[in-house]
């Protein structure tokens, strides 16, 4: 967890080394030292400073050289009693390594007015004699720079030197290293510090971790320590990380691999492993921070996965301050989240000592960690739905119907994300990709044909439109119908011969000719607006990217009355992912009211607001949900497999068909929708493929059933 894992990584970049001035290895050079009487530059012991020289000339040349980043003219105004231990190479050197490695930019050197000035020995308003008898005056001075660590201000002094040379009086710079920047004295350097930014964790409702940041063991191979045992410890290697000796030889072939380097080969978790490993010859192991997945399957399509960044990735993030080597999300929220997630590094520019210690930050910023989200997810939920459905191919969402919060979303078949931390073998690979069930492919982000489960909807349009009366038997004789000749052959077909049938009996028998029929009472055009009302039409408003539901092609109405028809009962063109035909039927449990979508503390914001305010009315919705409680209570009610005594389950099953043509054999998905009447706590969506042969919707009944009786 993070409170065990904030571990950050220092990269230090010296910039200035020292030279070796003679015998001498201050890089700085020595602070303009006292003259020896044959050097004094002045034959006036004790000069009277009203008849000494303007000074301000010098200074203002130095700053406007020093502004111009024209070195070598700062330097032809230096003093020579600074001169004598500075070459002009050396001083040149100085400024150029700090300010190529800064990025300087935006230079601006200003003399301060007299107001502003502090002396040191004497400010311009007067002059000192140094104990030598050399005259010096002081000057203050403002530099303001942009660098690539942050913009750089201060206020400094300096310091000028009577010279006299040929009889001829000037005030030259008395230069030492605190020019460059305040504090840095002979033997300081200046360095680059980077700190890595500690990724964001993702925690469930309870805190539980959903991807957090833990301490592991990167193995490692020393290709000259093998000896003479190479082939068996790589053998030894591969069998217990699970990955191909090829693949040791692969990250052994780079080209940037020598002899003496550790060769990174695997991370692991296991304490186990890692001392079993590292007792072989020339394994050696390293301590590193990783992503782990502590659900592994059970949400990996979810919170998705972090890995090394690619070429394209860099391509495009490169602005964003990354660069090769960086993890990155790669999938579900890791990718979604990663601004948020990942943080910002810092950086700074120091002044250190001899011993390396730092003295002053001259620029820069703190590391800015990521930020922990945390999801309105609850782990025990989604383990429990997992294993109803880990051995199908289904998408699934649960959701708390009155608030908005979203309990539950999963995919099945999955895959392990903490493989691809660990660094997943080819084989593993291959045999996730190739597999026909497609393990990869996240499902809860996709639309599907609802099939029957849309008749709730259809319903609830037809009542409130006056298109309806759910009381009133409509005569449907047989199993199919079609409203005239001029459908040919198409028809709509349906299970029971029931006659007649009112909208309970339709709901509970799921009956498709009632829909169909229904549909076409209400119109294409008041239909579309009914849809609309519950979002159909839109994407969720949620952070994470899902597939927008549709009700036709091109997102109109139903292009003709064979498609309205079947728009009626879920088929036609009707798209939709578990999550939305969930939030569709929250409105049955929320006097007709959608909550607004909420999967994260960050949503917190919509908490108590409504998506879609009367989807339905509060007396249809009264009168639909006590309808879906008898098609799930009773016997002959096609979601009777949900049926829980002594709790008022509501629920409608969905068989849609994939077929090429009516009478033909096709793909089957089943669904059922369903919560408590009387405890709207939670509502799960489940949709499963291939249900044909399986009892169809009445497959998945029962796996939602198990759900509810084990989250009390």
């Amino acid at each position: 967890m993070k409170g065990q894992s904030s571990v950050r990584l220092v990269a230090i970049i010296v910039l200035l080394l020292p030279f070796l001035l003679g015998g001498c290895s201050d890089f700085f050079g020595k602070s303009s030292p006292e003259p020896s009487a044959s050097e004094k530059s002045t034959d006036v012991p004790s000069p009277d400073p009203s008849n000494a020289p303007d000074s301000s000339g010098g200074v203002t040349a130095y700053l406007s050289a020093w502004e111009r980043l024209d070195y070598e003219g700062m330097y032809a105004l230096l003093s020579p009693f600074v001169k004598k231990d500075l070459t002009e190479e050396q001083f040149v050197k100085r400024y150029q390594k700090i300010y190529d490695a800064l990025e300087v930019s935006n230079l601006v050197v200003t003399a301060l007015p007299a107001e502003h000035q502090t002396s040191d020995g004497a400010g311009t308003e007067g002059t000192a004699v140094t104990g030598a008898g050399t005259a010096v005056k002081g000057f203050t001075y403002h530099v303001t720079m942009d660098t690539a660590e942050g913009s750089i201000s201060f206020n400094n002094q300096g310091r000028v030197r009577k010279t006299v040379e040929d009889g001829v009086t000037s005030w030259l710079i008395d230069w030492n290293p605190s020019y460059i920047f305040p504090g840095m004295e002979e033997g300081d350097t200046v360095r680059i510090e980077k700190t890595q930014a500690v990724r964001g964790e993702i925690v469930d409702r309870n805190g539980n971790p959903l991807a957090v940041n833990v301490e592991a063991a990167q193995l490692g191979i020393v290709p000259s320590k093998l000896g003479d045992s190479a082939d068996t410890v790589k053998a030894s290697m591969a069998k217990k990380l699970g990955m191909a000796v090829q693949d040791i030889d692969r990250k052994l072939g780079a080209s940037w691999v020598k002899p003496n380097l550790f060769v990174p080969i695997a991370v692991v978790v296991d304490d186990a492993v890692k001392d079993e490993l590292v007792a072989l010859p020339g394994v050696s192991a390293q301590k590193v921070m990783v992503r782990r997945y502590p659900l592994g399957e059970v949400a990996a399509h979810l919170i998705g996965y972090i890995g090394e960044i690619n070429a394209d990735e860099l391509k495009m993030r490169e602005a964003q301050g990354y660069k090769a080597g960086d993890m990155i999300g790669k999938a579900g929220l890791e990718l979604t989240l990663e601004t948020q997630l990942r943080g910002t590094s810092g950086k700074a520019a120091v002044i250190v000592d001899r011993s390396g210690v730092r003295k002053s930050v001259v620029a820069g910023q703190d590391a800015i960690d990521g930020a922990t989200y945390k999801l309105t997810i609850d782990s025990a939920l989604q383990q429990a739905i997992y294993e109803e459905v880990k051995a199908d191919e289904a998408s699934v969402a649960a959701i708390q119907p009155v608030t908005g919060e979203v309990l539950a979303l999963l995919s099945s078949p999955s895959y392990d994300p903490n493989a691809f931390v660990q660094g997943v073998s080819k084989e593993q690979y291959q045999q996730w990709n190739e597999d026909p069930r497609h393990p990869f492919l996240n499902r809860f982000s996709r639309t599907y044909a609802p099939g029957s489960s849309f008749k709730v909807i259809t319903a609830a349009i037809g009542i409130d439109s006056g298109a309806l009366d759910p009381d009133r038997a409509k005569e449907i004789s047989g199993l199919t119908w079609k409203k005239d000749s001029s459908w040919g052959k198409y028809y709509v077909k349906r299970v029971h011969d029931v006659n007649p049938v009112d909208l309970s009996q339709a709901l509970v028998y799921s009956d498709n000719i009632y829909f169909a029929q229904t549909a076409l009472a209400i119109g294409k055009k008041q239909f579309a607006a009914g849809a609309a009302r519950f979002g159909i039409g839109e994407p969720l408003p949620l952070s994470y990217p899902l597939s927008a539901s549709q009700l036709a092609g091109g997102g109109g109405a139903p292009s003709g009355d064979i498609q309205l028809a079947d728009s009626g009962y879920g088929q036609g063109q009707v798209a939709m992912t578990t999550l939305h035909v969930a939030f569709a039927y929250s409105a049955l449990a929320n006097g007709g009211n959608i909550a607004y979508p909420q999967l994260s503390e960050a949503d917190s914001a919509f908490a108590g607001k409504l998506w879609k305010e009367q989807a339905m009315s509060a007396d249809t919705a009264e009168r639909v949900k006590a309808d879906l409680v008898k098609a799930v209570a009773s016997p002959e009610g096609v979601g009777h497999g949900a049926y829980i005594a002594g709790a008022s389950i509501a629920g409608k099953t969905g068989t849609a068909e994939l077929k090429a043509s009516k009478g033909t054999e096709g793909q089957e998905n089943g669904w059922f929708v369903g919560f408590n009447a009387d405890d709207p706590q939670l509502l799960i969506s489940m949709m499963i493929e291939n249900v044909q042969g399986r009892g169809g919707s009445r497959y998945v009944a029962p796996k939602v059933k198990r759900v509810f009786e084990q989250i009390k």
